[in-house]
C-alpha cells in the first residue's frame, strides 16, 4: 500500500510541474482555461455547446476541448457551436493529465482565443486529482443526481471555484430539493457560489459566461477552505510549500495514480 501511495504521489508531483508551466504558457497566450467536471449524463456538452454559442454572440473567443475514452460525439456536438474544438481520446485512462493538456494545445487553439473551455472526461474521482493549468474549475451536477452529491463526492465539489447545477427545468419532476442541495455543497464549501442552468431553456447560461469573464477580467476565483486544509497536511509531510499553493490528497490510496484528491487553480488570477 505504501509503494502505491508513493507512485500516486509522485505522479501526482510531475503532473503538478507541467501544469504550473501549462498555466503560464496560457497566461502568456493570454487564455483562460476553465476545467469542467462532472459525472456521465449531468448535461455538461449541452451546456457548454450553449456557452460556446453565447460567447460567440458576445464576441468572446472560445475554444473547447473535451475527452472521452471513446468516440468523438461531443466534438461533433461542440463543433454546431462553430468555435473550434479538439477531442481528446484518452483510451480508456478516466481523467485528462497536465501532458496530454500541453500534446493537445500545441499550435491550437487558434491566435486570439480568449478562453479555452476543457470538459474533462465524465468522473467525480479521478479527475479531481489532477490540475490542467486552469485558472477556474468548475463541478457540475444535475437535479437528477440527488441532493447528497456534494457529500458522496467532497474532494471533487470540495475544491471547486465554483459548482454548477444542471437540468434545472427537471427538478420539480425529480423530486430535487434545493435547500438539501444547498446544506450539502456549503458543508463541503463553504462560501462557493453556485449556479442554477438549464441548457433546455437557457437559464443561468448567461450569468456563468460572465463568471467565467469575470475571472478573465481580474477577479479571483473563490478559495476553498479545503484547498487550505490540503496544503498545511502537504506542508507537514513535506516541509515546503506545493507549487501555486495547490493542494493535494495524500490520503486517498488507489491501485491507478488518479483518486479521489484534487488541485484546483484557486486563487489565480486571470490574465
Amino acid at each position: 500500500m505504501c509503494r502505491v501511495v508513493d507512485v500516486r504521489q509522485a505522479v501526482l508531483a510531475r503532473n503538478d510541474g507541467l501544469a504550473a508551466g501549462l498555466r503560464r504558457e496560457l497566461d502568456g497566450r493570454g487564455i483562460t482555461a476553465v476545467n469542467l467536471l462532472s459525472s456521465p449524463g449531468s448535461g455538461k456538452t449541452a451546456l457548454l455547446e450553449l456557452l460556446l454559442t453565447r460567447a460567440a454572440g458576445r464576441g468572446v473567443p472560445a475554444a473547447a476541448l473535451t475527452a472521452d475514452l471513446a468516440t468523438e460525439n461531443d466534438a461533433r456536438r461542440l463543433a454546431r457551436s462553430g468555435a473550434p474544438v479538439r477531442q481528446v481520446l484518452t483510451g480508456g485512462l478516466c481523467h485528462l493529465e497536465a501532458a496530454q493538456m500541453r500534446g493537445h494545445l500545441e499550435g491550437w487553439p487558434p491566435e486570439g482565443t480568449r478562453v479555452l473551455f476543457v470538459e474533462n472526461v465524465g468522473n467525480l474521482v479521478c479527475p479531481a486529482a489532477y490540475d490542467l493549468g486552469e485558472t477556474l474549475r468548475v463541478v457540475l451536477m444535475s437535479v437528477t443526481e440527488g441532493e447528497d452529491k456534494p457529500v458522496k463526492y467532497p474532494t471533487a465539489f470540495g475544491l471547486a471555484n465554483l459548482v454548477v447545477l444542471s437540468k434545472t427545468d427537471l427538478g420539480e419532476a425529480a423530486g430535487f430539493d434545493g435547500d438539501a442541495f444547498a446544506e450539502s455543497v456549503e458543508r463541503v464549501n463553504p462560501g462557493v457560489g453556485v449556479l442554477h442552468t438549464s441548457a433546455r431553456t437557457g437559464q443561468g447560461v448567461d450569468a456563468l459566461l460572465d463568471r467565467v469573464l469575470a475571472v478573465r477580467e481580474g477577479a479571483r476565483p473563490h478559495r476553498p477552505p479545503l484547498a487550505g486544509r490540503h496544503l498545511r497536511e502537504h506542508r507537514h509531510e513535506h516541509g515546503h510549500e506545493h507549487p501555486h499553493g495547490h493542494p493535494r490528497d495524500h490520503e486517498h490510496p488507489h491501485a491507478h495514480p488518479g483518486g479521489e484528491g484534487a488541485i484546483p487553480g484557486a486563487g489565480l488570477s486571470a490574465r
